[in-house]
């Protein structure tokens, strides 16, 4: 997502909805006193949009017409890692729940409070993926849904009207390279228009960080946050470069969905889960479209898992929904819904996503372009049971010098002590 997701913002408005059907549970309920045969409700708790839709649960409801499964979705991960972590070894959580991946590694400290993938899943995903959610027993306790290897997404109408190249092998080759050079582009597109390429400052900050074979701190549990020259400069940039040439500090707020729709801006890091909440924010737009590009080579950004919690009252049931949902067949049709591309490695040899165009871009081959962009990934950051905080902290040091209310030498100072009372 999500995933990840994403990360998606602090500042994310809760607005819970939910859909019920009738779809089909499982053979048993393991810790149940519920009849294998009779009827069972199932929960599932996702946030943005992980293209679970209506129609692709009623597949499997044409199997299993006993048990109901009500899908709970929070608009942002902020709010469902908050229910997450205040639930999670004790009641209230959903059968389903899903974990995006920059907060997963807090989830993975209470791995034995989740129950463990099934065996006969073992080589479903990507090695990273499945890495990522094994605890140090050995035991996998996520089912990779998503990642989010990341292109470009713009407003070729707007880089027209700007005298800039408009179509995707053009952006391509106007992007190409490092991310001085993203940020000269966009400097030429504020001269050109008076108005902000970027999106968000905070989203700039998240790709560049995503490149980082080690962030704050290391596998031996070295804190490196503060010193970590990487960070600095990543930081330093942000804030000196990318604040003039973003319409906002961070994603994810009321006037950031509705600036897909208005032009406020012409350019965003666009992981592919990132293409369904364009669209479903700006349905009407037709200058949307993909670049098969990236500053500084290749990037992921976010992606999700769901976890079944150990203690649920149907957990049987649960894990096996959970594995029809991670299946490559469901996450090709999620992809097709929401633009979440599948972790599966067969779904990488599959012609429904090699050769899937995606109408509302201008029919790009946004299958063959996610294909590309995870191939041209090279570094997955470390991320341990403290990156969210510490990442959380440094996009909060870049909103205070985005809103003015501090200077950036003062915010990273600020950040420093954070940081350090993390430790």
């Amino acid at each position: 997502m999500n995933s990840r997701a994403i990360r998606r913002g602090s500042t994310a408005i809760a607005a819970l909805s939910a859909s019920a059907m009738v779809i089909a549970g499982c053979s048993s309920s393991q810790g149940s006193s519920t009849d294998p045969d009779g009827e069972v409700t199932l929960t599932v708790a996702t946030f943005n949009n992980w293209g679970y839709t209506d129609e692709l649960l009623a597949e499997y409801s044409k199997e299993h017409p006993n048990v109901t499964v009500v899908h709970n979705k929070a608009a942002g991960s902020d709010d469902a890692r908050a229910n997450y972590f205040q639930k999670l070894g004790k009641q209230g959580l959903a059968d389903i729940e899903g974990v995006e991946v920059d907060w997963l590694p807090e989830a993975m400290q209470y791995s034995d409070l989740l129950a463990e993938v099934p065996g006969s899943l073992e080589g479903r995903w990507l090695d990273w993926k499945a890495e990522a959610a094994t605890d140090k027993d050995g035991r996998l306790v996520g089912f990779g849904a998503d990642v989010g290897p990341q292109a470009v997404c713009y407003r070729g109408d707007l880089f027209q009207a700007a005298g800039m190249p408009g179509t995707p092998d053009e952006v391509a080759t106007l992007f190409e390279g490092d991310w001085e050079h993203f940020l000269d582009v966009a400097d030429q597109y504020r001269e050109a228009t008076g108005k902000p390429m970027i999106d968000s400052a905070n989203s700039v900050l998240q790709g560049i960080v995503n490149q980082m074979e080690y962030t704050y701190d290391k596998p031996d549990g070295t804190v490196i946050a503060t010193e970590n020259p990487d960070i600095k400069e990543a930081y330093e940039l942000v804030v000196e470069r990318a604040i003039p040439n973003s319409a906002y500090p961070t994603q994810w707020t009321d006037d950031w969905n509705a600036s897909m729709a208005n032009g406020e801006f012409a350019a965003m890091l666009c992981p592919t889960w990132m293409l369904g909440v364009i669209e479903g924010n700006a349905p009407e737009v037709t200058g949307w479209q993909v670049a098969d590009v990236f500053p500084g080579g290749g990037g992921n950004w976010g992606g999700s898992y769901l976890t079944v919690p150990a203690n649920g009252p149907h957990v049987d049931a649960a894990i096996e929904l959970a594995t029809w949902l991670t299946a490559p067949e469901q996450q090709i049709k999620a992809f097709a819904n929401a633009g979440t591309f599948p972790s599966q490695l067969d779904a990488y040899e599959n012609p429904e996503l090699t050769d899937f165009v995606n109408p509302y871009f201008n029919s790009a081959p946004t299958g063959q372009i996610s294909i590309n962009r995870a191939e041209a990934v090279t570094v997955v950051p470390y991320k341990s049971a403290n990156y969210f905080k510490y990442q959380d902290a440094l996009q909060n040091a870049v909103t205070r010098v985005f809103d003015g209310s501090e200077d950036a030498k003062t915010s990273w100072k600020t950040w420093v002590a954070e940081a350090e009372a993390f430790s």
